[in-house]
Parts: structure tokens; sequence; C-alpha cells
């Protein structure tokens, strides 16, 4: 119909032509703003940059226009896009400038107002460190796993095709393959479009073990050995939970699951399809561990780790007794914060469910360190990690690399006009409508990951080399400071307890000890 629109403007434009050859001269008045349109409608469908003008050719210069008129049109604009619960604006323009590889700095200070009850801050050293020359890479693989994989300090996290148009997974493939991360599935199966670009994947199953999924929804070694067993695939990962909606399964829209969902996924195609929040593989932490261990026996000796959003620390601590008394573990575990986003989620979940990063990073950190068992579990990151700064924060409080999935979107054109669930995406992101998915140009996009991600990880290296630092491992709690009140800031270090290495097995502290006590590793 768009492209119809353009056709029927440029041929009423040479049809005012003739007319005004052979009739009357008055109808060139027409054929100027026709033809202006025609061509400007004809250059928006055949441009590769901006996928709102592929599928609104014309009309979405509109919204581009809004962007000029700084600030009050744009911030209406974006925060109403953002359903008040956005990125503040600084992260924002970070995150979009970096993307396209325009310079994000800006003249004048901080808007922040650094003296508010909350305000956090990065404690800069009086005698800083050159930044490194190459950003550090993280060893996944603990003693039991056979294809130990180096993982980058910012990665794409979870997102699933099906969720998300095939031009958006090739994009996240295609920028992660050039700027050498890792693209993490999401539960949705593993399809070609994961495959064609040659990224490396951490692949995740979840409770409706998409891709390995026996006839009657459980899981099925065999598909998942063979795929598992692929050259791209660096990781396997168990999704137990989601931050933006902890304790319930995901959606897709019928609508959505169309003949090549349906092969991927191993479900009926046009039916919508619903994960269970439960898991059939275990019921018990003892069963988990071993699950976990079976994973990686099974992909060949591949790291094997889980996901999950915090909820009770003492389930936390029985899964911790199960791996100290199988003796295996993972080796990662992935902390998503309630502050993850979602393209579909009850609001009551999104805003009041489940643990943010910041004490759920936390909590696991500890109790691998009082477990003694830190040292072989790899603790990733995820929610809401976009800029440097964030990245630093995370891998101060517990972590040892990040993921990103919103400002991944992002850079693949997303402006959060929140049709996610109703396959009407405008910028091809969340669709598998082809007409509206064809807007998404994969070269250019995959262009914007890569740079996003490289910046990001630029970004952190410099802050950490202003602190004083060259390796997140000498990141330490007291670096990082709070606001509790306008008159008192706080480290880290003093407003959480850090567990000592095996605390929890020689004499846990007072605040740990009845968690610990009551932590059953056959229940959770």
């Amino acid at each position: 119909m768009r492209s119809l629109v353009v056709a029927v403007t440029l041929l009423a434009a040479v049809a005012a032509a003739l007319a005004a050859v052979v009739a009357d001269p008055w109808w060139w008045a027409a054929v100027v703003p026709l033809a202006a349109l025609g061509l400007l409608g004809l250059y928006d469908l055949l441009q590769r940059r901006h996928s709102v003008l592929r599928n609104y050719p014309v009309l979405g210069h509109a919204r581009f226009l809004l962007e000029k008129i700084r600030p009050e049109l744009q911030q209406y604009f974006i925060e109403r896009n953002f359903d008040g619960r956005p990125f503040d604006r600084d992260t924002r323009s970070i995150v979009y400038e970096r993307a396209k590889g325009t310079d994000a700095e800006e003249p004048y200070g901080t808007e922040r107002d650094v003296y508010a009850t909350g305000h956090e801050f990065l404690v800069p050293s009086m005698a800083p460190r050159p930044v490194p020359d190459e950003p550090p890479r993280v060893r996944i693989g603990g003693p039991d796993c056979a294809k130990p994989y180096d993982m980058a300090l910012l990665n794409v996290s979870a997102m699933s095709f099906g969720s998300l148009s095939a031009q958006a997974v090739m994009a996240l493939n295609k920028g992660a393959a050039a700027g050498g991360f890792a693209h993490d599935t999401g539960e949705g199966g593993l399809s070609e479009y994961h495959l064609r670009h040659g990224g490396d994947l951490v692949w995740e199953i979840g409770t409706g073990y998409f891709g390995c999924r026996d006839k009657d929804g459980g899981f099925d070694p065999v598909e998942f050995a063979d795929k598992a067993g692929l050259d791209n695939v660096k990781c396997v990962s168990l999704k137990l939970s989601q931050g933006a909606k902890p304790g319930i399964g995901g959606v897709l829209p019928g609508a959505k699951v169309n003949a090549e969902i349906a092969r991927v996924r191993d479900v009926p195609q046009g039916r919508t399809v619903v994960s269970p929040p439960y898991h059939r593989v275990f019921g018990t932490p003892r069963e988990l561990v071993r699950f976990v261990a079976r994973m990686r026996e099974l992909s060949g000796g591949k790291p094997a780790g889980f996901k999950l959003c915090v909820g009770s620390r003492g389930q936390f601590l029985a899964v911790c007794k199960a791996m100290v008394e199988e003796g295996t573990a993972p080796d990662f575990i992935i902390v998503d914060g309630a502050e993850g986003g979602t393209g579909a989620a009850p609001l009551e979940f999104a805003d009041h469910v489940g643990t943010p990063l910041t004490e759920g990073l936390i909590t696991v950190h500890n109790a691998l360190v009082g477990a003694g068992l830190r040292d072989r579990v790899r603790i990733g990151a995820s929610g809401k990690i976009a800029t440097g700064s964030d990245l630093v924060k995370r891998l101060l409080q517990g972590a040892d690399y990040g993921n990103a999935a919103r400002a991944m979107m992002f850079a693949v054109g997303c402006i959060q006009a929140q049709r996610c669930h109703t396959n009407t995406c405008p910028v091809g992101v969340t669709t598998q409508d082809p007409r509206r998915a064809r807007a998404l140009d994969v070269g250019d996009k995959s262009a914007r990951v890569r740079r996003l991600q490289s910046a990001t990880v630029d970004s952190a290296l410099q802050i950490m080399a202003s602190m004083g630092v060259t390796d997140a491992s000498q990141l330490h709690p007291r670096m990082l400071r709070r606001r509790i009140d306008p008159y008192t800031v706080r480290s880290y270090e003093e407003l959480y307890d850090w567990l000592s290495p095996g605390q929890l097995l020689a004499e846990p502290p007072a605040s740990w000890a009845a968690d610990w006590a009551a932590a059953d590793p056959d229940h959770f």
C-alpha cells in the first residue's frame, strides 16, 4: 500500500505535467508538490538508514522533525514512547549516538541532582591508570568444562526469534560476529538466522524447551545434543525466570507463529504459544544442578549455566548447598534484574515482582563466595545495562560480564512504539510481517550493534582507568557510593554484607545464618 501511494503520487505528477502541456499551464502548480512528494517517498523506500521512513515514506519525516526541535517536543515525544519507565534522557542519548557512531559528548555539566537521596557515583583516583589497548575477556568454564569460552565484557542479552523478526536477529548476530561478542538466542529456539552470520551464540532453553522439544512438550536430549554441538553455539543456558516477569511463562501470540517459527520452536502454526511457569526437568535444587551438568555433557563439554531473577535468598542458598554436595556447579549464572524489559508482561509483574539487579547480583555473588564456589562460577548481569558506567557498577557489585537487550534493540532501530505483541512494529524489529520487517536493513543495523558494544566497553575501560584500575578484578565495593539522605553518603562496602570465601561453610555471619541453616538441597 505504501509503495502504491508513492507510485500513484508520481503518476499524478506525470499526469499533471501532461495536462499542463496539453490543456492549461496552471497545472504546473500541481506538478511541483506532487513530484517532490513522490520523489521523497521513492527515496524513503529505497534508503536503508531509517526503518521508520522505509515503512512510512514521507509521513515518517514528522518524527525526525520533532527530534530537531529541542528540548520540549523531542522530550515529550520520547517519554510517551517509553511509557513512564524510561532510561533517562542522558542514557538514551548516549545509546543512540554511540550506535550511530557520532560524538556522545555534550557541553556544560550534569543535569542530575547529585544531592538527591539515592544518587550514586563512582570514586575516581588521584592516580588514574592508562586504558588497556585491548578489552579484557572473561573465561567461562569451571573444572568440569572441556570447552571453555572467553566472554566479552558486554554481550547481546536474550531475545527470541519470534518475538524479534528474522532481520533483527540477523542484525544482532552479524554485529556480534563483527565485534567478537556473544549473542544470547533467548528461549525461542535456534534458527537459521542465528547461524547465518557466524556470531558466537549462547543457546538458551526455557520451560517450553523450544528447539529441543518432544511431541509432548518435554525436553528432547537427542535434538538438544545435535544443536548444542554446532560450532556457533559456545554456551548453553537454562532459563529459570526472567526479570520483567519472574514466575510466569512467556507468550507468543498466534498471529506471530508462522510456519517458520512453528518449525523452529516445534509447535503448531498459528496457535498462541505459552511457556509454562515451571520446568519439567527438575523439581529440587539438587535436580537443577544435575540437569545443568547433563546439559554440559550433552553439549560436548561446553559451558552450561542458568539464568534467573533472584527471589528468595534461602532458595538460592539451597542451590549452592546442592552444588557443594553434588561436587559440580554451573559454569555461569546470569542474574536478570527486575528492571529488565520484555515485549509482553502483566504490568503488576513488571513493576512489583522480583529482585532488582543490584540486590540480586550482590546476593548471588556473596552466596557463591560464602559457599566456596565463586572461583568456578562466572556471573553475568542483565537488566537495563546501557552505558559504560552501568557496566562498571555491575562489575563492582559482583558480576564478571554484562548483557544488554533494550540498548541493543535501540541499535537495530527500536523506537519503543510498544506494539511488540501486535505484530505491527513500525520499524520491523518485533514483527513477523515480511513487509514491515523489510524496513530493517541488516547491514546498517549490524554496524550500529557493533559500534554500540565497542563504544560502551571502551567507556567502561576509561571509567575504570580513571578509578585507578586496569582490570575488573581490582574493583572494590568501596569504589561505589550512594547518598542515603541529604547529609550522609555510604559506600557499597558499608551498605551490604560481603562474605569471605567459604564463610558459610565454616561459620555463617548472623545476617546469613538462619537462611543458610534452613536451605535444603532437596526442597525449594
